[in-house]
């Protein structure tokens, strides 16, 4: 874990990391501490592998959390979800890992994520995680992704 006068990858020439395992994640110190406040990142076209086949998987993701002392930085945040381009993993354990890792870096006060996946084999997988009950008080919209509907 990064602090913020060691950042290995803001402002570098980075490469993808070869496995989420081998990302770098790394964090900086939240300015706005002392207030509750949604951070949320979207991540439209993850992609990761379907551990059987092999073949792509898709997923928009949606990561609302509410910081604590940390923020997670924004280029190792995506480098870390693009490594999954080349990782084999179900649904379930790439939304669930993606959240858990955050956790274990930025101990945030409250975190959830969504993924939702497009349809593997005619069926839309959405996976949902959080960390608990979020803080009274803050502002939480919706996620704004629209349950898979296909053409109908």
């Amino acid at each position: 874990m990064s602090d913020s006068l060691n950042l290995t990858q803001l402002g570098q020439n980075s490469g993808i990391p070869a496995s989420p395992e081998a990302a770098i994640l790394e964090r900086v110190p939240n300015p706005q501490a002392d207030t509750n406040y949604v951070s949320r990142f979207t991540a439209p076209e993850f992609t990761s592998l379907c551990p059987v086949t092999g073949q792509p998987d898709f997923a928009h993701l949606v990561i609302d959390y509410v910081p604590g002392d940390w923020l997670v930085e924004s280029k190792s945040l995506k480098l870390y979800l693009t490594s999954f381009r080349n990782h084999g993993a179900f649904h379930e354990d790439c939304t669930v890992s993606i959240g858990r890792r955050l956790v274990a870096l930025l101990d945030p006060r409250w975190l959830r994520i969504g993924g939702y996946w497009y349809p593997r084999g005619g069926i839309p997988i959405d996976v949902f995680w959080q960390t608990g009950t979020p803080p009274d008080g803050i502002w939480l919209p919706d996620t704004g992704v629209p349950s898979y509907r296909g053409r109908g």
